[in-house]
């Protein structure tokens, strides 16, 4: 009898073990939220909340927000911050532009919205300025931002992550936000294309914007267009196999207007204390912007040159080389020595090099100077199996990764960068620094030691 009581305990122990959640062994299929129609449409009081800085961080700053139409005049109040809850006693209270956006026509859009925006200028450097938007009876929260330093050696770190594009408001939500733990101080967060899956489609955009939430408000964001930001937007195009950049890109983003005309706020750059970031379109007139590059870079005088954009000069994923990149741009890369590409589309992690001709292996030591480091990386759901051979395109790749969602910290102090590349939970997965010389290319120090193992699963989803 009491063995068979035994028995029985045993079989039913077993049983709710395989039930608990992590130890069944039934395929769990992923159920997608959904969305009411209306849940992305403005209202009355402002959304989607950005900063994106101007030429001159140290004394510029842009704030660009949304409402519906009802609301026809905008302010930002703006002043000094300080730890006084009434700071706001100081502060200026600014006009802002209002356009009509106009896209309830375009499918997947449908909306009808007032955008609003501002460039802000004379600002102090380094600086902790509090703001708010609204119309003067609704109004945001306070915000706060910092200026840029005008000492060149002052030390800054900024964030970086690639295509975002895929389950945004489910999963990538948790990567933007650890990045932001992770580096609370960071100076702005580069985001190199595809941010959303459907260029025009309003729920993507405001799951971008819900995801990210205030630090889209406190931390500007230095974004470059993907491929996924081009997109057909009604069947005029579609017959004539043309595309549009993203109708929501240039009313929601307010960037730095210097870049070759006819590609206004997809081609620019800004100048953060001794760091020259270059934001380059490789989608269409790659050798326009090759002109403009050329004539950028022969004047900058930054110290460290940092260049991003979305197809990668080096894919991580094999079928997917994009030569006519790599024949166009990469030649004034090298002639300028520019430090870092920040690049995306592969929905995977590589990172290399490519080192100076006369420099040769030794032993197994991995060269330690270098010209441009490239990195491809992903942020979002969605992932591809790593591939793809640098050593025949002249480059040496140096760390791959696969399903994996990773943000990057980017450390610039003086003559050191350090680079780390972080996954969704904050572990280390890549680490690496450059180091200035007086004269000849870069030292490069792998930083890696202390990395969790590579991963290469080879399994897409």
């Amino acid at each position: 009898m009491k063995k068979n009581i035994r028995k029985s305990l045993l079989c039913l122990a077993t049983l709710l073990l395989f039930n608990i959640p992590g130890f069944s062994q039934q395929k769990v299929e992923y159920k997608e939220p959904k969305f009411h129609t209306d849940w992305s449409k403005p209202s009355e009081y402002p959304d989607r909340i950005i900063l994106n800085f101007g030429q001159n961080p140290s004394k510029e700053i842009n704030i660009t927000w949304r409402t519906s139409i009802e609301i026809d005049s905008a302010y930002v109040e703006i002043a000094k911050a300080s730890g006084d809850p009434k700071f706001w006693q100081n502060k200026e209270t600014l006009l802002a532009k209002t356009e009509v956006f106009d896209a309830s026509e375009i499918v997947t859009a449908e909306v009808l919205a007032h955008y609003h925006s501002l460039e802000i200028k004379g600002l102090e450097e380094e600086t902790i300025y509090g703001y708010r938007v609204g119309d003067g009876e609704r109004w945001s929260e306070w915000f706060q931002f910092e200026t840029a330093s005008t000492n060149p050696d002052k030390e800054f770190s900024f964030l970086y992550v690639g295509d975002a594009q895929n389950y945004i408001l489910e999963l990538w939500s948790r990567l933007i936000r650890e990045g932001f733990k992770t580096a609370p101080e960071a100076k702005f967060f580069i985001h190199a294309g595809d941010l959303i899956n459907s260029a025009h489609r309003e729920q993507e955009w405001h799951e971008w914007f819900t995801a990210g939430g205030f630090i889209h408000s406190m931390i500007p964001s230095v974004p470059t267009p993907g491929n996924h930001e081009y997109r057909a937007k009604d069947s005029v195009e579609m017959e004539a196999k043309t595309r549009s950049l993203s109708l929501q890109w240039n009313p929601q983003f307010t960037l730095p207007q210097n870049g070759p005309e006819g590609l206004e706020e997809t081609v620019y750059y800004m100048d953060y204390q001794d760091t020259r970031i270059i934001a380059l379109n490789s989608n269409k007139d790659l050798e326009i912007q090759a002109e403009w590059l050329e004539n950028l870079l022969q004047n900058t005088k930054q110290k460290w040159k940092i260049i991003t954009y979305h197809h990668p000069m080096y894919s991580a994923s094999s079928g997917r080389d994009n030569a006519t990149l790599r024949e166009i741009w990469k030649p004034i890369f090298d002639k300028y020595n520019v430090d870092l590409a920040l690049q995306g589309h592969d929905h995977s992690y590589a990172r290399g090099r490519v080192s100076p001709g006369e420099n040769i292996l030794e032993g197994v030591n991995l060269r330690d100077q270098t010209g441009t480091v490239y990195v491809v990386s992903v942020s979002g759901g969605k992932m591809y199996e790593v591939g793809g051979d640098w050593t025949e395109l002249g480059a040496t790749k140096d760390r791959s990764g696969e399903n994996l969602q990773l943000f990057q910290v980017i450390t610039i102090k003086g003559d050191h960068l350090i680079f780390e590349s972080r996954t969704a939970i904050g572990e280390l997965y890549d680490s690496f620094e450059l180091i200035k010389t007086v004269n000849g290319p870069n030292k490069f120090i792998e930083l890696r030691a202390k990395a969790i193992d590579e991963k290469i699963e080879s399994g897409q989803n």
